[in-house]
């Protein structure tokens, strides 16, 4: 646990969120640091043991689930330079990444464990057997790196299956990458494309776009091949993609 707060970065000054906190283990060793923690957790089970390990030390404790948090109302309205830390399980840790990268700004890095194939999803980029749709997700926000790997012998009871610590940071400023794109559009190409990787993009993308002169316009002016696959494509040309093919009305 004090591995992973020294790979959070973290320390007198900084305000730290945990999603999943547990019983408090990782959120102590975040505390020590000196940063400002606030531990979420789900379980109304925990939540009264990880009060009394975590507040005597000035930790928060929310009892929530952080699909469903009002992130602006915990973090403060306007708010930025937050980290997060979590151990994710596998379940949670694609939707909420994505989500918190779309929707809290506030959050500028996060630092999460997650089940090693997350973590190469997470990070991969294009071409690698990893890559995918939340790859782009978090190029199009972000930088993400595996940063080290958690054997399953330290956990109790052992999973059979190793976990990996994956640093993710906003781009500078907080912008995203196409900042020009219609967002919407450019993952909904993307969704499209990964949905049916095994097909050729003239194929996988047809009914995204509806028109097929359309797509073979946007094919030229974009300057991607129409018998690609979406594995090929990293984010700028997804984006040209995006800009080149019209959204339907």
């Amino acid at each position: 646990m004090r591995r992973v707060a020294r790979l959070a970065g973290v320390g007198p000054g900084d305000r730290v969120v945990e999603v999943g906190a547990g019983v408090g283990s990782l959120t102590l060793a975040l505390a020590e640091t000196g940063a400002e923690v606030t531990a979420v957790e789900v379980d109304p089970r925990l939540v009264p043991a990880l009060r009394s390990v975590v507040e005597p030390v000035g930790v928060t404790v929310v009892e929530a689930d952080a699909l469903r948090l009002d992130w602006e109302g915990l973090l403060g309205s306007g708010a930025s330079g937050w980290v997060l830390v979590a151990n994710l399980p596998y379940n949670v840790a694609t939707p909420l990444v994505a989500q918190l990268l779309d929707t809290v700004p506030a959050i500028g890095r996060m630092l999460v464990m997650v089940q090693l194939e997350v973590a190469e999803r997470l990070a991969a980029g294009a071409g690698d057997d990893a890559y995918g749709a939340v790859s782009v997700k978090v190029a199009y926000w972000g930088r993400a790196a595996v940063v080290g790997r958690v054997p399953s012998t330290v956990f109790w009871p052992e999973p059979k299956v190793e976990s990996a610590l994956v640093d993710i940071r906003r781009h500078e400023g907080g912008r995203p990458a196409a900042p020009d794109v219609d967002r919407q559009w450019l993952f909904r190409l993307v969704s499209a494309g990964f949905g049916q990787r095994r097909k050729m993009l003239r194929r996988s993308l047809a009914a995204a776009v509806g028109d097929p002169a359309v797509l073979a316009l946007g094919f030229a002016c974009a300057g991607i091949r129409p018998d690609a696959r979406a594995e090929e494509l990293g984010l700028d040309e997804w984006a040209k993609l995006a800009r080149c093919v019209p959204r339907p009305s």
